[in-house]
């Protein structure tokens, strides 16, 4: 009587334990290629920007350049969200073109369709474009590339896209970035001198502690997390950051 294979799972499904043990040639490298095929596939398929970015992030897990070449038609997309997501791709996996596209979405006026990102009403010129570029800070935050600093740093002061800027900065988590991020503090607009707060929290910058002490007594509202006021916003980073070694 054959004795029955033991099985292991793989990402394709179930494979003899025995299949592998014998060595055949190529079986888990064609088992990988399959699935870099598939995700692929998933990502050109998918048109919903959010969830065609987690596609992103597992074709960057996989750390296969040679996918690159059957995503090079998405870096012309005219939707700047898609184009955006297989830039990250690029970007991540090494290949330049997708930071400097990346980079030139930041900077792209030009006229174009209906895209993703505006929140509400009808659709306006405008209104994707500050979209589109307000994604692309998200995107170099995600890409944590500390190349993207002197880039957003300016950008704390554009009224189309600083309020994710602060983020950004946090996530790439270069030191370089405190500076600007004190000087944000000072800003009239309320949410601006939080999401400094919150950048400067994430960056562990004990430094910036004196002035954050000056917004002790600054009862503006912020517009979002609770509408708690700066002040509170300002005691919860010393806190942190006074407890940080």
């Amino acid at each position: 009587m054959m004795k029955s294979l033991s099985f292991k799972i793989a990402g394709a499904g179930l494979i003899p334990l025995a299949l592998i043990g014998l060595g055949v040639p190529g079986l888990m490298q064609g088992l990988q290629s399959r699935s870099a095929t598939e995700l692929v596939e998933q990502f050109k398929s998918t048109p919903i920007f959010w969830q065609q970015f987690e596609v992103a992030r597992k074709l960057v897990a996989l750390h296969d350049t040679r996918l690159l070449q059957k995503l090079e038609s998405s870096l012309s997309l005219d939707d700047r969200h898609l184009r955006g997501n297989a830039a990250f791709v690029f970007a991540s996996l090494g290949d330049d073109r997708g930071f400097e596209l990346i980079k030139a979405i930041l900077t792209d006026r030009s006229d174009r369709p209906v895209g993703q990102g505006i929140p509400g009403g009808p659709w306006a010129l405008a209104a994707q474009i500050a979209a589109d570029r307000y994604y692309a800070v998200h995107l170099f935050g995600d890409l944590k590339d500390p190349k993207a600093v002197p880039i957003l740093i300016p950008l704390l002061r554009d009224q189309e896209v600083n309020y994710i800027v602060p983020w950004a900065l946090g996530e790439i988590a270069d030191k370089s970035a405190i500076p600007p991020l004190t000087e944000t503090l000072r800003d009239k607009n309320s949410d601006m001198r939080a999401l400094a707060i919150y950048a400067l929290k994430t960056l562990g910058a004990k430094e910036a502690v004196p002035e954050l002490r000056l917004l002790l007594d600054d009862k503006e509202k912020i517009q979002f997390d609770g509408l708690i006021s700066v002040a509170d916003a300002a005691r919860e980073a010393i806190i942190s950051l006074d407890a940080k070694p």
